[in-house]
C-alpha cells in the first residue's frame, strides 16, 4: 500500500472521528456526522490532511473539550452551587444591577483591579477576569497523525492551569481587604507552632467565625467555610469529629458539615500581612505571613463564565522549528453581591517562644532630694518599657533605661517598672524603684 493511499485512509478515519464527535455534541447521529464531515472534506479538496478545514476542526474540538473540562473541574468544589449568572454575560461583560449587586459597595471595592463603567441608569458594567495560558508548542509530526491522547494531555494541562488561576482569584475576591465592622478578619488563638511561630486554629475559633456572621445577621443556612491546609491540619489534631468527617471525605473537596458550615478545603487561599492587610493575588509569603480561611453566605455571591477561545498557529508559519502553537483564553468572575456576608480568619504570629531580657540593676533607689539612675538592659531583640510608677519618670535610649524623680517632699514611695520583649511578651524584666522619704 503506497503512501498516498495510507494518507487517504488516515484522512477518512480522521474525518469520521471528528464528524462523529461533533455530531454527538450536537445531539445527532455519529454516523451522520462522520458522513457529513467526509462530504465536506471532498468539497474542500479531499483528504485535507494539513489544510484549513483540519485546523478549524481542531479548534472546535479542542475548545469544546477544554470548556467541558473546566465545567467538570467545578463539580464538588467550594465554587459548586454558587449562583451562576453566566446567562447575563454579554461580550465578556456583566451588568451588576442585573445580578442584584449594590453598586455603592463595589465602587469602593479594592479586590479587583478591573475596569468599571458607570452607566446613566446607575448600572455598572464589569469586565470578567481574563485568564490566558502560556503557549504550548506541538510539532507538525505530532499534529499530522492526530493523537487523541495528545489532545487529552494538552487539554488537561491548560484546563488545570486556568482552573487553578480561577479558584485563586475567586478566593481572593471573597476575603476581606482588612478587618472592619462589616468585613471581619479574625485571628487564630491556638498554641504556637514551634517551627513557624504560627498560632494554630482551634475549634473555638470556628465558633468565633460563626458568631461574626451571626452579628452581621447572615442567615444560618447555606453558610460555607473554606479552610486552608494549615487550618485543616490544626483541626485534625484538635477535633475528633472533624477528623472523622475528613477521613470520610478525603477524596472530595467537601469535608462535611460542622459548626453550622458546609466545610471545604482549598490550598491556595490569600495571604495576610502580620498587620492584617490582604496581599495581592500570587504574592509570596514573608516572615509571619500565612494563608487564611474564609466563610461566606452562598446566596450573596455570584459567579459567571464568559467566552473560551483557542489560539492556534500552524507549523507552516514556523519554517525554522516546524511546530504548531496552541493556547487558550477564558473569561470568568466570582465576587460578592454584597460585601457584608463574609468573614476571614488569619493565623496569628509569634516570632519566638524563646528570647531573653534582663536588667542591671533590678533594684534602684533614688535619694529624697531627687536625681536619676541608669539601668542597662540586655535583650535578645526589641523591647518595650511599661508605664512609670507614680512619682517617677522613665526614658529609654538604646539599651539604657533612665529612671528619675524630683525631690520627695513626703513619705517614701516605690513601684515596679516592667520591660517586655516584643517578640515574646512572656519574657519580661522587672525593676523595683524606691525613693527615700524627706528627712525631718
Amino acid at each position: 500500500m503506497n503512501k498516498k493511499i495510507m494518507m487517504a485512509l488516515a484522512a477518512v478515519l480522521f474525518n469520521c472521528m471528528t464528524g462523529g464527535l461533533l455530531a454527538m455534541a450536537a445531539g445527532i447521529s455519529p454516523v451522520a456526522g462522520a458522513a457529513g464531515m467526509n462530504a465536506v472534506a471532498v468539497l474542500f479538496g479531499g483528504t485535507v490532511p494539513q489544510g484549513v478545514l483540519r485546523a478549524g476542526v481542531y479548534k472546535e474540538i479542542w475548545t469544546g473539550e477544554l470548556v467541558k473540562a473546566l465545567r467538570g473541574l467545578l463539580e464538588g468544589t467550594w465554587l459548586d452551587g454558587i449562583p451562576d449568572s453566566s446567562s447575563l454575560v454579554n461580550n465578556d461583560i456583566i451588568h451588576l444591577v442585573e445580578v442584584g449587586v449594590d453598586p455603592e459597595v463595589l465602587i469602593n471595592n479594592t479586590t479587583y483591579p478591573i475596569p468599571l463603567q458607570a452607566l446613566d441608569d446607575a448600572d455598572i458594567a464589569i469586565e470578567l477576569d481574563k485568564f490566558q495560558t502560556k503557549v504550548t508548542p506541538i510539532t507538525d509530526d505530532e499534529l499530522y497523525a492526530i493523537s487523541y491522547d495528545k489532545m487529552s494531555r494538552v487539554k488537561e494541562s491548560h484546563s488545570n492551569a486556568i482552573n487553578d488561576a480561577k479558584f485563586a482569584k475567586a478566593a481572593h475576591a471573597l476575603c476581606p481587604t482588612e478587618n472592619t465592622d462589616t468585613t471581619p478578619v479574625l485571628v487564630t488563638t491556638g498554641e504556637r507552632d514551634a517551627d513557624t511561630g504560627r498560632l494554630r486554629l482551634v475549634p473555638g475559633d470556628i465558633v468565633r467565625l460563626k458568631a461574626a456572621l451571626d452579628k452581621l445577621r447572615v442567615p444560618a443556612d447555606k453558610r460555607r467555610l473554606v479552610l486552608c491546609s494549615d487550618h485543616v491540619n490544626d483541626l485534625l489534631m484538635a477535633d475528633q469529629k472533624f477528623k472523622e468527617q475528613y477521613n470520610l471525605n478525603q477524596t472530595d473537596g467537601r469535608i462535611g458539615r460542622l459548626y453550622g458550615f458546609d466545610i471545604y478545603e482549598f490550598g491556595n487561599t490569600p495571604l495576610y500581612t502580620v498587620a492584617g492587610k490582604k496581599k495581592a493575588v500570587g504574592a509570596l509569603a514573608e516572615a509571619g505571613e500565612f494563608q487564611c480561611s474564609f466563610a461566606f453566605y452562598v446566596p450573596r455571591v455570584f459567579k459567571a463564565t464568559g467566552s473560551t477561545k483557542m489560539y492556534y498557529s500552524e507549523a507552516s508559519t514556523d519554517p525554522e522549528y516546524q511546530r504548531n502553537k496552541i493556547n487558550f483564553r477564558h473569561y470568568f468572575i466570582c465576587m460578592f453581591k454584597k460585601a457584608d456576608a463574609g468573614v476571614a480568619i488569619r493565623s496569628g504570629y509569634q516570632a519566638s517562644s524563646e528570647g531573653s531580657i534582663t536588667a542591671d540593676p533590678t533594684t534602684v533607689t533614688i535619694p529624697a532630694e531627687g536625681g536619676s539612675k541608669d539601668v542597662t538592659v540586655t535583650a535578645s531583640g526589641s523591647y518595650t518599657v511599661g508605664a512609670a510608677p507614680d512619682g517617677f519618670n522613665v526614658s529609654k535610649k538604646g539599651n539604657t533605661v533612665t529612671i528619675s524623680a524630683d525631690a520627695n517632699e513626703g513619705e517614701q514611695k516605690s513601684g515596679i517598672l516592667t520591660l517586655t520583649l516584643q517578640s515574646n511578651n512572656n519574657k519580661t524584666a522587672k525593676i523595683t524603684i524606691t525613693q527615700t522619704a524627706k528627712s525631718e
